[in-house]
């Protein structure tokens, strides 16, 4: 054999004897490679060992965060205290209007019966608007009209006492012990509730698509069949607007005695989440602390995570 043919032998042999040791050394590295661990996979439970509630410091003076899909509460602030609820009573307007099954195509007209005489607010609803019963839920929804609340009760079969009688039963159908409703607007002080009540309340709205999907509409218009003049609105939620913030369900509120309220059903790194805020100190508060809550959620996912690839890493 020439001393060629012996180098290429002695070369060959050795490559063949190193590199079993090459692949044992890429499998070894494959096995401890970090696993990546989804949001979607953290519980509730898991989630809560690294939030910290003293972090998160709210401008409303109750709330609440509610995991949905594992029923956990994550944060609650003076959550049993009854308070005035504005017009988050809307929601409950909503599931009596539906419940009862009325023709959502029926023509109803706004009258001076309608008029806020509470607290005097204004309406984009002159006297005299025709509205069908539809258009009459999605303005009360979206833009919190009063007036069109106040026409909904009172087009209700027996009228506007019947309409709070069957908003009560449903409140106490649901088990919610500390809420009470005195009319369909929440222009009344004596439409009381809880945040751990509203969650409740929210949580069972949220089943029904129509507030879903009227609830969260960020801008759009109704039709006042007098003339086929259009009448636009606003959500009163302006976080529906945002690309940021994937919401479900929105209904905000405010009169004097129960501050600025809202409540929301949205989607925080895919997990569902029902927000409470009651009685916000100022007008914007309530916007300035869902985003607080948000980054506090979203922070303590990702320690959550950060620990879950170590763990998983060893």
């Amino acid at each position: 054999m020439s001393v060629v043919n012996k180098r290429l032998s002695l070369t060959l042999g050795m490559i063949l004897l190193v590199l079993p040791l090459f692949t044992q050394a890429a499998d070894e590295k494959q096995d401890i490679e970090p696993v990546a661990i989804k949001a979607s996979y953290l519980t509730a439970n898991t989630l809560s060992e690294h939030l910290n509630p003293r972090k998160l410091r709210l401008h409303s003076s109750a709330a609440v965060v509610f995991d949905q899909r594992d029923g956990v509460v994550l944060f609650e602030q003076d959550a049993n205290e009854q308070r005035p609820i504005a017009s988050l009573t809307k929601l409950m307007t909503a599931m009596v209007i539906l419940d009862a099954k009325l023709p959502m195509d029926e023509i109803i007209r706004i009258k001076r019966a309608d008029r806020d005489r509470l607290r005097g607010s204004k309406s984009r609803l002159s006297y005299g608007t025709l509205l069908t019963r539809e258009d009459m839920l999605h303005i009360s929804l979206a833009a919190s009209e009063n007036r069109a609340a106040a026409a909904l009760a009172r087009t209700y079969p027996g009228g506007k006492k019947a309409f709070v009688a069957a908003m009560n039963k449903k409140a106490k159908t649901l088990g919610l012990k500390n809420t009470q409703f005195a009319d369909s607007t929440g222009l009344h002080s004596k439409n009381m509730s809880t945040a751990n009540d509203l969650t409740k309340l929210v949580a069972t709205a949220y089943q029904y698509p129509v507030i879903r999907e009227m609830s969260t509409d960020g801008k759009d218009y109704v039709v006042d069949r007098r003339a086929g003049w259009k009448v636009e609105f606003l959500n009163t939620n302006r976080l529906v607007r945002r690309k940021q913030w994937d919401i479900n369900l929105s209904k905000t509120g405010y009169i004097a005695d129960a501050g600025y309220c809202m409540v929301m059903q949205t989607n925080i790194n895919d997990r569902p989440v029902i927000i409470v805020l009651l009685n916000s100190w100022g007008k914007l508060s309530k916007f300035g602390d869902s985003n607080r809550i948000k980054r506090w959620l979203s922070n303590a996912e990702k320690r959550a995570l950060r620990e879950a690839n170590k763990v998983a890493t060893l």
